[in-house]
């Protein structure tokens, strides 16, 4: 009886020590990202859908501000 009981409580703490499902992984789009969000907080002046100018802000916003070669200097 002992044991069954043993047995019991520890199929039940296994069970409450469970990995839970991680089914909230956020919203994926389809979209490619130069075509930009659909709200207020894009930069001002860039239209959604011009890669080359998405590109160039890209490569702008690495050298003035993600690099830290350049602020060491």
């Amino acid at each position: 009886m002992m044991r069954l009981v043993l047995t019991i409580s520890t199929a039940m703490l296994l069970a409450a020590c469970g990995d839970k499902p991680q089914t909230s992984a956020g919203v994926k789009s389809d979209v490619p990202a130069f075509q930009g969000a659909q709200n207020s907080f894009v930069e001002p002046g860039w239209k959604p859908g011009d890669k080359t100018s998405w590109e160039q802000g890209l490569k702008a916003r690495l050298q003035n501000t993600q690099n830290e070669y350049s602020k060491t200097k």
